[in-house]
C-alpha cells in the first residue's frame, strides 16, 4: 500500500448488513468483492464516468487480478470505512489498493485489485492500452484522489 499516489483516498462508508454475512454473522468473503466493486463504481461516477454508459458504449473494466488479506472479521452490525487509492500499473493495468477499517480506524482487511480497459465490438473483446481521451482523463483523475 506504500505506492499509493493520491493525496487522499476514495471513501465508502458502510455497515455490515445481514446479506453480507454467513450463518455465523461474519462478513462473507464474497461480500468484500462486491463492496470493492461498489467503491470503484462510486469513484468512477465522482470523476464523471458512468459505468452503465461505458458498458453501453462497449467498454468494460474487468478484474484481471485480485488479492485480499483478512486480518480480523467484520461482523453483522459493524460500521466500516473502505478507503481506496488508484495506482497506474504496468501497461494497460490500473491497480486499486483498498483498506477496510472497522469503526473508521482499525484495519481489518486490505486488498489489491487490477483492472484493464477493454472494448467490445464486432471482432470480439480488445484490450486497450489507451482509451478515448475522456476515459483516459477520468482514469488519471482517479489517481489524484477526490477533490482534484
Amino acid at each position: 500500500m506504500d505506492d499509493c499516489v493520491s493525496a487522499s483516498p476514495w471513501l465508502l462508508k458502510k455497515i455490515v448488513l445481514p446479506q453480507h454475512t454467513d450463518h455465523a454473522g461474519v462478513m462473507w468473503h464474497g461480500s468484500y468483492f462486491s463492496l470493492l466493486e461498489e467503491a470503484r463504481i462510486k469513484a468512477l461516477s465522482e470523476v464523471g464516468l458512468s459505468y452503465g454508459d461505458l458498458s453501453k458504449e462497449g467498454y468494460e473494466l474487468p478484474v484481471v487480478e485480485l488479492q485480499i488479506k483478512y486480518l480480523e472479521p467484520l461482523l453483522h452490525g459493524d460500521n466500516f470505512l473502505l478507503q481506496s487509492w488508484v495506482v497506474k500499473g504496468k501497461g494497460p493495468r490500473w491497480q486499486w489498493e483498498s483498506k477496510f477499517l472497522k469503526d473508521s480506524q482499525n484495519l481489518v482487511a486490505f486488498s489489491k485489485v487490477e483492472l484493464v480497459l477493454i472494448k467490445r465490438d464486432t471482432s470480439g473483446l480488445n484490450l486497450l492500452r489507451k482509451g478515448p481521451d475522456y476515459i483516459s482523463k477520468a482514469l488519471i483523475s482517479l489517481t489524484n484522489g477526490p477533490g482534484f
